[in-house]
């Protein structure tokens, strides 16, 4: 299975002369299974430089799973080239929209409303598919077995598994570990502990023991007080997801846009002080743009 990064900001894409080396375009990542079928996680403006990668592949079966409908992650899809080239085919994946009580394809006729962007939908020469997922419920895309996860984020947030000829990936999306909203004097703080132990059991359960896990590490533990319930974690809280799930590899994402290549490299080397990798454990990296791996 080959993993490919082409987006690893969060929020807003972040180009510039401080941000070359790990990038500044917004969530999107390539798999390729053994049998190289193509599964796309997220569409992100990285999802542009893909799509001009793409156009030798002609004609073209593309799955794309949507962890969420926030802009950081969709900000590409009108940008996706072979959506205009006959004989190709997308095949958009992700939740219903409790909102609107509409599935994932919400996401692109919000995006391609005339007052937004020049080229209807129907304008489009690519076939485009919908495929509105649920909670743990296993779908198959070739040799893949992915199953959707609930996380938390303030959308519906799906993480995802996906399995291929032994190996596995799971993706968070943008997420932030489940806390109680209670303290603990408050009446319900027990109750709602119940709620809180469960669905981190079934978080942890979703990604035990698998060869790549690629998290959400928006934040520092010192900045994390200021960001609590704006949906994202911290370089601490996807270490400890990786090391008691038994993950082989953790790559942290979803980096902050204010923050430089200089300064993540500081900040990892601080996280790396505080969390020493152990022989045999988690190998911990940073997710970069344009890089490849595979296993």
């Amino acid at each position: 299975m080959k993993i490919k990064f082409w987006g690893v900001r969060g929020s807003i894409p972040s180009p510039g002369p401080n941000t070359v080396h790990y990038g500044g375009n917004t969530t999107c990542i390539e798999v390729r299974t053994d049998n190289n079928e193509l599964i796309i996680i997220d569409a992100g403006t990285g999802l542009f430089p893909l799509s001009q990668t793409l156009l030798s592949e002609m004609p073209l079966t593309a799955n794309v799973l949507i962890s969420h409908s926030h802009w950081d992650h969709i900000q590409g899809l009108p940008f996706f080239a072979p959506n205009f080239i006959p004989g190709n085919l997308l095949r958009l994946h992700g939740a219903f929209d409790p909102v609107s009580g509409k599935g994932v394809e919400h996401v692109m006729s919000v995006q391609l409303q005339y007052s937004y962007f020049p080229v209807r939908e129907s304008e489009m020469k690519a076939r485009i598919e919908y495929v509105t997922l649920a909670p743990e419920k296993p779908i198959q895309i070739g040799s893949a077995r992915i199953t959707p996860y609930l996380m938390n984020h303030p959308v519906i947030n799906f993480g995802y598994r996906i399995e291929a000829g032994g190996k596995s990936i799971f993706v968070t999306g943008d997420h932030e570990p489940p806390q109680n909203i209670y303290a603990p004097a408050d009446e319900g703080y027990a109750d709602y502990q119940v709620l809180v132990d469960n669905k981190n059991k079934d978080i942890l359960r979703a990604m035990m023991g698998v060869d790549v896990l690629i998290a959400d590490c928006s934040y520092t533990e010192q900045e994390y007080p200021q960001k609590r319930g704006w949906g994202h974690g911290t370089f601490s809280s996807s270490i400890r997801y990786a090391v008691n799930a038994g993950a082989k590899v953790l790559f942290c994402t979803h980096h902050e846009p204010t923050r430089s290549d200089a300064a993540l490299d500081a900040v990892f080397a601080n996280v790396l002080a505080d969390h020493p990798p152990q022989p045999g454990g988690t190998n911990y990296r940073l997710a970069r743009e344009g890089e490849t791996y595979e296993f």
